[in-house]
C-alpha cells in the first residue's frame, strides 16, 4: 500500500510536469486565415485585433492575415458594413465568415434590429440608395423597392399616414437629400399604436442625423433638361371645319363653312385665317431646365451631434412667350438643422428645425386648359400692325393707343374671345405664389435605469406652420378683332374693333391666402431587458395627440390615443408581441368617442431549429403572423354626423288655412347617437429568409382585411316615409353598414453576388391585391347591378355592340322587337348597346360591371432594380410595372361633341365609307348623349411597364485626388422616365388639360470635404 501511494504520487507529478511542458510549448501558435464577407468573397482591409497581445493588423487584397498569438486567445475582426466578430485563435483556423451588419430600423415608437422586424414591415435605406440613385421626390420609385407600396398607398388602402420624424407632414416638405430611411408599416399590428389616423398604413420617414466624427461637408449640384414625351394631337382649322360641316350634315343641318373658307384656313394668311397650334414652337419650348445645389454639414462628439442641410432648386417651364418667358419658374430654398445633445448621463435632448421657402412665377391664366378647349380657327393671337393701311387714320389712331407686343403686334381677339390665354400672358400681368413651411420638433429622452433597469422615458412635440398666398399684378388689356380687305391679292387690315381696355394700376394684389397649423405630441415609457442572454422582454406605454387646423375650416382635425405594447423574443428564435390602443375621435357622440384596438403578432425563426441547422444553403428562415382589429374614423368625413339637422325652407309656400305664405322648418337628416367608428379587421402571414451565404434574400406577406361598419346615409335601409319631396325633407340618419374587403400579397427578392471584378445586385418587389364590396345598402331591380360582391374600384357602364350600320337597324331599334335607346334619337354611326335585362329599352338598368379602375393603385404593381459596380463605376437601373387596371376615355379629347375642339381620334369616325373599319362614332354638333357615356367602347387598359431610371456614377477617391481638403468626388449622369411599353402608350404618356409629361436627363457632381 505504501509503494502504491508513492507510485500514484509519482504519476501525478509526472502528469503535471507533462502538462506544464505542453502548456509552455503552446504559449503561442501561428494563425493564418481568410476573412470572408456575407457574399463569400474575401474582405480586404478587415481589422484583426487582440488587446492583450496588442495586435492590430489588416487583411491583404486576398482577405488573408497571419499572426502569432497565444492559443485560445480571442481575436476581434471588424470591417465596414459588418458587425464585429469574435473568434477563438487556434492552429486549425483557416477561414472567418463575417455576418452582415444589423441595421436599426425605426418602427412604431421604437427601433428594432433589422433581423427582428415585425410582421408586415418594409424598409428602404434611402441615404445608401441615394449614392447610386439620385431622385427628386421622396417616394419616387419606392414601389420597386418596398413590397406592399404601390406608388399610392399600402396594401390597396385608400390613404396612408405620412410621418416625418414622427410628425404628420407632407412628403413634399422633405427632399430625398434629407432622408435617412423610409419604413412602410402595413399590417394591423405594425400600425396599431398610431390609433385611428394610422389605421390604413403608415409611411415613416426619418431624416439624417449627426454622427460622432470629425466635421464632414458634402456638396452636391445637379443640372437637368426636361423634354416633353408627348403632346395631344388636335386638328388644324381646315380639317376641323371640314369635319364640323360633316357633323352638321349628320345632324340634318346645313354646312357652316364654305370650301373657300376651308381652303383659306389651310395657310393662305395665318393672321386673317388662323389655324392656331397651341403646342407649336411659337409658344412652347422643346425643353426646360432644372437646377439644384445642396450642402450637408454633419459631425459631432459624445456630447453633441449635428446635421445641417441647405438646399436650393429651380424648375422652369415650357411656355416661351410674354410674361411666361421670364416669369414662370418655381424656386425652392430649404434649411434643416437636426441636433442631438447629451445633457447628463441620464438625459438627452434633440431639437430639429426646418424651413422651406418656395416661390413660383406664373401667369393669370391656365394655358394648358385653354389649349385643350379653344378651337384653332377662333382668333389669331397676334395681329401685325404692318398690315394696316397707311392711310387708315382711324386704324392708326387705335394702334397708337394700343399696347404693342414686340414692337409689331396688337393682341387678337373676337367678341367671344375678348379674354384669351395669349392676351393674358402677354398683357395680363403676373401671378406668383409664395409658400412658407416651418417645422419644429423637439424631444427629451431620459434613462431611468436608476428606477428600474431597462426603463426609459421619451417625449416629443412637433409644431408645423404652412402658409401660401398669391401675389402679382392683374392688368386689364384690350384685344382687337381685325377687318380685312384685299388689294391686288394682298390682304391688308381695314380696321380694328377693340374689346376691353389696357389698364395697369401698379398695385400689387395679394390674394388666395391659405394656412395650416399642426401640433403633435407623444410621450412614452419604454422597458427593455434581456434575461440570461436569451429572453428579451420589451414594453411600451405611450400616449399621442394630434391637432390640425386650417383656414376656412371651423372644426380642426383632432385625434388622440393611448397604447400599450408588450414584446418578447427567445434567442431571436421565437417572437410574440401584443398591442392594445385606446382610440378617441371627437367626430362621434359622447359614449362612442373611444374604442379599443387590439393587435398581436408572432414570429418563428425556423432556421434555428435543429431539423434545419444542417441545411447548408439556408442562412435564415422566419415565419410571422399577425392579427388586429383597428377602430378608425378616417372615412368619417365630417363632424356631428350623428346629430339631426333641421333647416328653414328659405322661402314661403302656400298655407291651406289662411291662404298666407308660411315658412316651414324641415328635417335634412335624422340622428343616430349610436354611430361608431369603422373597424379594420385583419389577418396576415409572412415569410422571410436568406440563402447561399446571404446572397439571396426574400420575403412575402399575405393579407386579408375587412373594413366593417363604414358609415352611409341610405334610403334603402329605411321606410319610404322617412323622406318626402314636398317640402323636401329627410329623417334618414347615418348608420354603420357598408363592409369592404381587401385580399392580397406582397413579395420581394434580392440577389447580391460578386462575379469577377463586378459586384451585382438585383432586386424585385411586387404587390397584388383585390377588393370587394362585401356588404352594401342597395336595391337594384336587376341583380347583376348589385355593387355587393364587386370590386371597390369597379367601373360600371353599358356593353357596346358595334354601331348602328344603317337606317334599317335604327328603325328596328324603335320597334318592340329590338331595344330602344333611352338617351335620345340615334342614327347610323351611333353606338349600339346590349339590352342586359331584355326589357327592350337601353337605359341605366343595362349598366354592368366592366372592370377595375385601379383607383387605389394598379391591382398588380411590380418593380425591378439592378446595380452593377466595377471598381469605382456603378450602373443603376429601375423599372416599374402596373397591370390589371382600366380607365375610360371620358375627356373632351375623346368625347367630341357640340362645340368641342376636334382631336386626331375623330379621323377614324364612322361614315358610310368607313362603316366597317371605324373606331369612333359619327360626328355630331349636338349633345351625343347616346354615344358619350361610360361604356366598354371607351375603356382602355392602363397596363404599362416603364424604364423609370438609369444612372451611371463614377467615384474618385482621395487616393487619386491626393488632396488635403477634398476626400472624394463623384460624378453621375441619369435619365428619368425614359421608356414606356404599353398597348395604350399614346394615351398613358399624354396629359390632357395640363402640362406635358417629360423625360429628364440629369448630370450631377458630388464632393466630400
Amino acid at each position: 500500500m505504501k509503494y502504491s501511494k508513492i507510485a500514484m504520487a509519482l504519476c501525478l507529478l509526472l502528469t503535471l510536469m507533462i502538462g506544464v511542458t505542453k502548456a509552455q510549448e503552446a504559449v503561442k501558435i501561428s494563425v493564418k486565415a481568410v476573412v470572408r464577407g456575407a457574399n463569400g468573397e474575401p474582405v480586404k482591409g478587415a481589422v484583426v485585433s487582440n488587446e492583450t497581445s496588442k495586435i492590430n493588423i489588416t487583411t491583404d487584397d486576398r482577405g488573408m492575415f497571419s499572426v502569432e498569438i497565444p492559443s485560445e486567445s480571442v481575436l476581434v475582426i471588424t470591417a465596414p458594413g459588418y458587425k464585429p466578430s469574435l473568434v477563438v485563435a487556434s492552429a486549425e483556423l483557416e477561414k472567418i465568415d463575417l455576418a452582415k451588419d444589423i441595421r436599426s430600423i425605426p418602427v412604431a415608437f421604437k427601433s428594432v434590429d433589422e433581423t427582428d422586424l415585425p410582421s408586415g414591415v418594409s424598409n428602404v435605406n434611402v441615404s445608401q440608395l441615394f449614392e447610386k440613385n439620385f431622385f427628386t421626390y421622396g417616394l419616387d420609385g419606392m414601389e420597386a423597392l418596398a413590397p406592399g407600396f404601390n406608388g399610392n398607398n399600402l396594401w390597396g388602402m385608400n390613404s396612408s399616414l405620412v410621418l416625418i420624424d414622427g410628425v404628420p407632414r407632407d412628403i413634399t416638405s422633405v427632399t430625398p437629400n434629407e432622408i435617412d430611411q423610409i419604413t412602410f408599416l402595413k399590417s394591423a399590428s405594425a400600425v396599431a399604436l398610431y390609433g385611428s389616423r394610422g389605421a390604413k398604413g403608415v409611411i415613416m420617414i426619418t431624416t439624417k442625423r449627426g454622427t460622432e466624427s470629425d466635421q464632414k461637408i458634402t456638396v452636391r449640384s445637379n443640372a437637368a433638361v426636361n423634354a416633353p414625351k408627348r403632346f395631344p394631337q388636335y386638328l388644324g382649322s381646315s380639317e376641323y371645319m371640314t369635319l364640323y360641316n360633316e357633323a352638321r350634315v349628320n345632324d340634318g343641318l346645313g354646312a357652316l363653312y364654305s370650301s373657300e373658307t376651308i381652303y383659306n384656313h389651310s395657310g393662305v394668311n395665318p393672321y386673317r385665317y388662323p389655324s392656331v397650334d397651341y403646342y407649336s414652337s411659337d409658344y412652347i419650348k422643346n425643353s426646360f431646365g432644372r437646377y439644384d445645389a445642396v450642402t450637408e454639414i454633419y459631425g459631432g462628439n459624445e456630447r453633441a451631434r449635428y446635421y445641417t442641410n441647405l438646399g436650393f432648386n429651380s424648375n422652369g417651364s415650357l411656355l416661351n412667350f410674354g410674361e411666361a418667358t421670364d416669369n414662370n419658374t418655381t424656386k425652392r430654398f430649404n434649411v434643416r438643422g437636426n441636433v442631438d445633445m447629451k445633457l447628463t448621463k441620464i438625459l438627452k435632448a434633440r431639437v430639429d428645425a426646418s424651413a422651406v421657402f418656395s416661390n413660383g412665377g406664373g401667369v393669370n391664366t391656365d394655358y394648358w386648359a385653354n389649349a385643350a378647349s379653344l378651337r384653332p380657327n377662333r382668333f389669331t393671337p397676334l395681329i401685325p400692325i404692318s398690315l394696316l393701311e397707311e392711310n387708315d387714320q382711324a386704324g392708326w389712331a387705335v394702334v397708337n393707343a394700343a399696347k404693342i407686343i414686340d414692337g409689331k403686334y396688337v393682341l387678337g381677339g373676337t367678341s367671344l374671345d375678348q379674354t384669351n390665354p395669349f392676351a393674358a400672358i402677354y398683357a395680363g400681368g403676373d401671378n406668383n405664389f409664395v409658400q412658407r413651411e416651418f417645422q419644429f420638433t423637439t424631444g427629451v429622452d431620459a434613462d431611468l435605469n436608476g428606477v428600474l433597469k431597462g426603463l426609459s422615458f421619451n417625449t416629443s412635440m412637433g409644431v408645423d406652420y404652412w402658409n401660401r398666398y398669391n401675389q402679382g399684378y392683374r392688368n386689364g388689356y384690350a384685344t382687337y378683332q381685325p377687318s380685312w380687305t384685299n388689294y391686288s391679292g394682298t390682304d391688308l387690315l381695314s380696321g380694328l374693333q377693340m374689346f376691353g381696355q389696357d389698364t395697369k394700376s401698379g398695385n400689387e394684389v395679394i390674394a388666395d391666402s391659405w394656412y395650416r397649423q399642426t401640433i403633435s405630441l407623444s410621450s412614452q415609457l419604454n422597458y427593455n431587458t434581456v434575461v440570461n442572454n436569451r429572453h428579451s422582454i420589451s414594453a411600451i406605454l405611450m400616449g399621442a395627440a394630434y391637432r390640425q387646423s386650417m383656414s376656412e375650416t371651423y372644426q380642426p382635425t383632432t385625434n388622440s390615443n393611448l397604447g400599450l405594447q408588450l414584446g418578447y423574443n427567445f434567442s431571436r428564435k421565437y417572437y410574440a408581441e401584443l398591442t392594445g390602443a385606446f382610440v378617441r375621435s371627437p367626430k362621434l357622440a359622447p359614449g362612442n368617442r373611444t374604442a379599443f384596438s387590439p393587435a398581436a403578432s408572432i414570429g418563428w425563426r425556423i432556421s434555428e431549429e435543429s431539423f434545419l441547422k444542417d441545411v447548408s444553403f439556408l442562412d435564415n428562415l422566419k415565419l410571422t403572423a399577425s392579427a388586429g382589429i383597428l377602430n378608425t374614423d378616417l372615412d368619417i368625413n365630417d363632424y356631428f354626423l350623428y346629430e339631426s339637422i333641421y333647416t328653414g325652407t328659405g322661402g314661403n309656400w302656400y298655407g291651406w288655412n289662411d291662404g298666407a305664405g308660411t315658412q316651414s322648418t324641415d328635417s335634412r337628416r335624422g340622428s343616430n347617437p349610436d354611430l361608431k367608428m369603422a373597424r379594420r379587421e385583419e389577418l396576415s402571414f409572412g415569410i422571410e429568409g436568406a440563402m447561399f451565404k446571404n446572397q439571396l434574400n426574400f420575403g412575402a406577406n399575405f393579407f386579408r382585411n375587412n373594413l366593417t361598419g363604414n358609415i352611409v346615409q341610405s334610403n334603402v335601409l329605411f321606410p319610404s316615409y322617412f323622406t318626402q319631396g314636398f317640402p323636401n325633407s329627410s329623417f334618414i340618419p347615418y348608420v354603420n353598414y357598408n363592409n369592404d374587403q381587401r385580399t392580397g400579397a406582397d413579395f420581394h427578392l434580392n440577389f447580391h453576388k460578386q462575379v469577377g471584378a463586378v459586384d451585382w445586385t438585383v432586386g424585385t418587389a411586387a404587390t397584388y391585391y383585390t377588393t370587394k364590396a362585401t356588404k352594401r345598402a342597395e336595391n337594384f331591380e336587376d341583380a347583376y347591378q348589385n355593387r355587393q360582391g364587386k370590386p371597390l374600384d369597379a367601373i360600371w357602364g353599358l356593353q357596346s355592340d358595334g354601331f348602328y350600320m344603317d337606317a334599317s337597324e335604327v328603325a328596328a331599334a324603335d320597334g318592340i322587337s329590338n331595344a330602344k335607346p333611352a338617351f335620345g334619337q340615334v342614327k347610323p354611326g351611333d353606338i349600339r348597346y346590349i339590352d342586359q335585362n331584355d326589357d327592350n329599352v337601353i337605359n341605366d338598368r343595362d349598366q354592368i360591371y366592366l372592370g377595375r379602375g385601379g383607383w387605389f393603385g394598379a391591382p398588380l404593381t411590380l418593380g425591378l432594380n439592378l446595380s452593377a459596380t466595377w471598381k469605382n463605376l456603378t450602373l443603376f437601373a429601375l423599372t416599374t410595372g402596373r397591370v390589371g387596371g382600366s380607365a375610360v376615355k371620358s375627356d373632351n379629347y375623346f368625347w367630341v361633341n357640340g362645340e368641342d375642339k376636334y382631336s386626331a381620334v375623330v379621323r377614324n369616325r364612322w361614315t358610310e365609307a368607313t362603316k366597317n373599319t371605324a373606331t369612333f362614332p359619327r360626328l355630331t354638333t349636338l349633345g351625343g348623349d347616346n354615344n358619350f357615356r361610360t361604356s366598354d367602347f371607351w375603356m382602355y387598359s392602363t397596363d404599362r411597364f416603364d424604364l423609370s431610371k438609369v444612372q451611371l456614377s463614377y467615384k474618385i477617391s482621395n487616393k487619386v485626388l491626393k488632396s488635403k481638403f477634398i476626400k472624394e468626388i463623384g460624378v453621375y449622369a441619369a435619365g428619368f422616365n425614359l421608356l414606356t411599353v404599353a398597348k395604350e402608350k399614346e394615351i398613358l404618356e399624354m396629359n390632357l388639360g395640363g402640362s406635358p409629361q417629360t423625360r429628364m436627363y440629369n448630370f450631377g457632381v458630388k464632393a466630400l470635404f
